[in-house]
């Protein structure tokens, strides 16, 4: 019934434009996203979840095998390289993706672990702690350079909890300083590279962050070079932050890099994308269609996945995000924009608003369906991924394999 009613619906030339822009929709899954975490009170165990890099990139290739779009792994440093001095162990990585039918996605260093960051990584006031975070950035470009990665991703847990604790202008021309040196290497190191500047408002620090919106993620980028761009994670905003609206507004600016994607009830939750609010992430992607649509060009945008699923198991959770993803994309892509305009030009604000609420009503389930078939894959992948019962078979070996390496660990989640 579903197929059907998509087809009174959409013409055979929009859906022939939803198919083909689906073609071109990839989104990067992230490889912590399929090892086990935690919130600050515990870390909660799944049989299932990986704890190798080798099962990492096993699940993420599962999961690109079930839905067709996800063909590159977002790694941490220090978490998925073997040796994060040496570009040998990039090498390694890239053939166990490749083993996987994956690739190596946006390269991630991890200036926050370390307690010598307790009190800031570039912007630390100690010298030592900013020297330790450049070097180790700079070891990640040989590494990103190495397994032939096109993004370096940066946040910061930079920030202070108390007034006067730090200088704020003292640890700005630090931050400045240290990422204008960063992107210099990535110019002469790593050939067509991009450097993501992620923001976030608040959290680990209290008082101020020293990225804490886009606006200063933008100013960092410009002071770096023209490789720099803003990376918009959704789950970075205060409360009522209109997000698509950044989104034109970065996009215009030509300054608009990537996604980390997720949802939130609160503040940062890491839910699965579209949880909370589908009608939001919508919105996104329909000022994305809007911009192609206005200036004729395709935008160039990393699509990634950023998010922590604590009870959900990990496969199913990152095939329901990406899942919706592909949903919400598609639906974005029906929206008339002609007659979109004219409603706009007219001054019709209910005409218009109703255009883009029709494109975000429709059934798109057929659409989906459609393109599924033409690639070989199922048309509901998460169904096919729950009647595979592949979770609780990978769930019990890797109990298995773990209690044999001898790590104990309890846990009620398959």
């Amino acid at each position: 019934m579903a197929r059907k009613s998509t087809k009174k619906t959409v013409s055979d030339a929009v859906s022939r434009r939803v198919m083909k822009s689906l073609d071109g929709f990839a989104i990067e899954l992230p490889s912590w996203g399929f090892a086990d975490t935690g919130t600050r009170f515990g870390k909660f165990f799944q049989d299932a979840a990986a704890s190798t890099v080798d099962e990492k990139f096993h699940d993420a290739g599962l999961v690109n095998q079930l839905t067709g779009a996800c063909p590159s792994v977002a790694v941490h440093v220090l978490w998925d390289f073997s040796d994060p001095t040496d570009p040998a162990s990039g090498r390694a990585l890239k053939k166990i993706a490749k083993a996987n039918g994956v690739r190596v996605g946006s390269i991630n260093p991890n200036v926050f672990q370390d307690g010598a960051y307790k009190l800031g990584s570039f912007c630390s006031p100690d010298p030592k702690s900013r020297k330790s975070a450049l070097d180790h950035t700079l070891d990640s470009i040989k590494l990103g350079k190495a397994v032939g990665s096109k993004v370096l991703t940066m946040w910061l847990a930079d920030g202070t909890n108390y007034p006067g604790q730090d200088s704020i202008y003292r640890r700005k021309h630090d931050l400045q300083n240290a990422l204008k040196k960063i992107h210099g290497a990535m110019d002469k190191q790593w050939g067509g590279s991009t450097l993501l500047i992620e923001y976030k408002p608040f959290e680990p620090a209290f008082y101020h962050t020293d990225i804490a919106d886009w606006g200063m993620s933008a100013a960092y980028c410009r002071h770096a070079g023209k490789r720099a761009k803003v990376l918009v994670d959704t789950g970075h905003h205060l409360p009522g932050c209109n997000i698509e609206h950044i989104v034109a507004f970065l996009l215009d600016e030509g300054m608009l890099g990537g996604f980390h994607f997720n949802d939130k009830k609160y503040a940062d939750d890491d839910l699965t994308l579209g949880s909370i609010d589908p009608y939001a992430v919508f919105r996104i992607f329909d000022q994305i269609a809007q911009h192609e649509f206005e200036t004729g060009k395709a935008s160039k945008i990393e699509y990634m996945v950023d998010q922590s699923h604590n009870l959900k198991p990990k496969l199913e959770a990152m095939v329901q995000t990406v899942c919706e993803a592909q949903k919400l994309y598609a639906k974005a892509q029906l929206v008339d924009r002609k007659a979109l305009a004219r409603a706009q030009k007219q001054g019709d604000i209910v005409g218009a608003e109703m255009i883009l609420r029709g494109a975000f009503d429709a059934d798109v389930s057929g659409l989906l369906g459609d393109w599924r078939r033409k690639q070989g894959l199922s048309v509901d992948p998460l169904v096919a991924l729950r009647d595979s019962g592949v979770v609780q078979e990978l769930g019990k070996k890797r109990a298995a394999a773990r209690k044999a390496r001898g790590e104990v660990q309890s846990s009620s989640y398959a």
